[in-house]
This record gives C-alpha cells, structure tokens and sequence, in this order.
C-alpha cells in the first residue's frame, strides 16, 4: 500500500510540476504580449499586411498559445496520468 501511495504522490508531483510550467510559460507570453503594448506602441502599431497591425496579429498568437499549452496538457494526460491512474487502481 505504501508503494501505491508514493507512486500516486509522485505522479501528482509531475503532474503540478508541468501544470505549472505551462502556467508559467501562458503568463510569460501574455504579460510579454501586454507589456509589448504598454513600452513600444508604435512596434504593434506597425502593419504587417494593409489592415492588419502586428498588435492585433500578436493577440491572435496568445490565443493560438494558449490553446497549444492546453493541447500539451491535454494530450499528457491522456498519454501519461490516465494510464498511470489506472494502473494503480487496479
């Protein structure tokens, strides 16, 4: 029984670890993003195509991001935890 209890508290040790470095990475990229907006204006103010500017472009990119961190997240569950989980239920 001791053996399944540190497998299960070693599991959620991996499983808060990259639960924080995809939060960790979601925080760089936003606040990079906003802090982007506040100190160089005329950077994301600049167009790319006649109607798109990089800001709105970038602001897209954070969407697209985090939707990529939840795919990673997703998928490591689905392949590593939930297998895991079983395994020691049983």
């Amino acid at each position: 029984m001791t053996d399944r209890h540190e497998r299960l508290r070693l599991l959620a040790a991996r499983r808060f670890r990259l639960a924080l470095a995809l939060t960790g990475a979601m925080i760089a990229i936003y606040f990079g993003f906003i802090l982007a907006i506040a100190f160089n204006k005329e950077l994301m103010g600049s167009l790319v195509r006649p109607g798109l500017s990089l800001g709105i472009l970038a602001g897209a990119l954070v969407i697209v991001a985090s939707w990529l961190l939840t795919l990673v997240y997703v998928r490591w569950t689905n392949t590593h935890y939930d297998h895991a989980i079983r395994e020691l239920s049983q």
